[in-house]
């Protein structure tokens, strides 16, 4: 006999526990379950940004931001190929969620510029504060069980063709789950699929694997078995600033280039506009020779260092033997092994350039997207990090609508079935600005739980109250 629930939740990163919480206000029973034998998925691996618009802490800070501007550079970061109307329900949504999250206890720190920003919009969290906030508000709830260490290996349809049945295996035995009201799929993506990557990336070959441990494509398969169709496989890229001997634990990632640093190949030489999206000059670093580069920068730059960043502590890295420093250009291309005719000659163009008020080469006028202005390296001491590109993320995805239904391939929905987070394709495009991964994940978690609860009478009136 199945367990009967209102909602099923299969993953517990941000998206399922922030859709756990939302159904819980609503007086649904709900079933979380997540294979892993620790909560927070990929979520765990984040940077800590979260991207919202028109906060207190932002007009704490002196930093005027709108939904539209929002909107805006996430349309611009992604090219023109999101689904536009997931982005304005993005933008219509995330001051509401913001308020919600910190209601529930999760904490923000500071708001900084990163990848994508028109303005300092990055609200940064530590992400195991935030997801053991939710997990705790979910089970105190009294409304939400987890299942840990619980493996999903197949959804299944009700007579009247809506998914309704979870089949999945814990301890060697094989369970059944029924949900009423709807199945909610935020189980990740296939970052640590090799047969899935070699299949629809193989261009990331290159690409060390940090994703989430879990992160291996199930989700996508179990909606693929009932015709959902996928978004943004052409857009698959990999996550440039980290070092070489990053892993899943040990993240070592460093974004000077943010900040003013330039990147050079192993022959010295820049070969991007250092303040496009991440994802975009990862895409350029891979086809470097042997995959090698490096971010070059000066001592202003290291003097911006943020104790405890995620992607600003270069003096932590600095401490770790990552980052090297010498007193001259010269001495600095010695140290990484570059030509230092080639290296002294980049830095003085671009200096030059800058001083110039025009990158000549690449056309860099800023620092990330639309905000910052760049300034000369030449405040000694000089510090190089050698940076490659990792699969972090796969942010391609099962095609959803506005309401978190999955999509089959002629954009019907398929009854009783939602997705939200990393699973979902379509809502960033061919870039990525920083802090909308875990925003989005939010925010659609929330939108999946309450489109489920409002496809039927039962659930309604407690919908439409909140």
């Amino acid at each position: 006999m199945s367990e009967q629930f209102n909602v099923i939740i299969v993953g517990a990163g941000i998206a399922g526990l922030c859709a756990a919480v939302e159904a819980s206000t609503r007086a649904a029973k709900v079933l979380v379950i997540e294979k892993e034998a620790i909560i927070g998925g990929s979520s765990l691996l984040s940077g800590r940004f979260m991207a919202f618009a028109g906060t207190e802490l932002q007009k704490e800070n002196g930093i005027e931001d709108s939904k539209e501007l929002l909107v805006k550079d996430m349309l611009e970061v992604g090219k023109g190929k999101n689904v536009k109307e997931l982005v304005e329900v993005y933008g219509e949504l995330q001051l509401n969620t913001y308020e919600w999250l910190k209601s529930n206890g999760v904490e923000f720190h500071a708001v900084r510029a990163a990848s994508g920003h028109s303005v300092p919009r990055g609200h940064t969290i530590l992400p195991e504060q935030a997801i053991s906030t939710l997990y705790n508000r979910a089970l105190k709830s009294g409304n939400v069980s987890f299942q840990l260490e619980a493996s999903v290996k197949r959804l299944r349809k009700n007579s009247d063709g809506r998914i309704s049945t979870v089949m999945y295996e814990k301890d060697g035995l094989e369970y059944f789950a029924k949900a009423s009201e709807g199945i909610i799929l935020t189980c990740g993506g296939f970052s640590k699929s090799e047969d899935l990557l070699e299949a629809f990336a193989p261009q990331l070959k290159a690409a060390i694997r940090i994703g989430g441990k879990g992160n291996t494509g199930d989700g996508l398969k179990l909606a693929w078995e009932h015709g959902a169709w996928i978004r943004d496989l052409p857009y698959l890229q990999g996550t440039y600033g980290f070092h070489p001997t990053a892993s899943g634990e040990k993240k070592s990632q460093a974004h000077a280039f943010y900040k003013g640093a330039i990147i050079v190949n192993e022959h010295g030489n820049r070969f991007v506009n250092e303040s496009l999206s991440y994802k975009l000059i990862g895409t350029e670093a891979l086809k470097q020779p042997n995959n090698k580069s490096f971010q070059i920068w000066d001592q202003r730059i290291m003097n911006e260092s943020v104790p405890g960043d995620a992607l600003y502590d270069f003096e932590n890295l600095y401490s770790l033997g990552l980052i090297h420093k010498a007193e001259t250009i010269e001495e600095l291309a010695q140290l990484i092994g570059i030509p230092e005719h080639n290296l002294l000659n980049t830095v003085s163009t671009y200096n030059s350039n800058i001083l110039g008020g025009k990158d000549e080469e690449f056309g860099r006028n800023t620092l990330t997207h639309t905000f910052g202005t760049p300034i000369p390296i030449k405040q000694k001491p000089y510090y190089a990090m050698e940076t490659t590109v990792a699969m972090l993320a796969t942010y391609a995805g099962l095609s959803v609508n506005v309401d978190a239904e999955v999509l089959n391939a002629f954009n019907e929905p398929i009854t009783g079935l939602y997705a939200a987070g990393e699973i979902a394709g379509g809502f960033h495009g061919a870039g990525y600005m920083t802090g909308s991964s875990l925003g989005k994940a939010a925010i659609f978690g929330r939108v999946a739980a309450q489109s489920a609860l409002a496809s039927t009478t039962e659930f309604k009136e407690n919908v439409s109250m909140q």
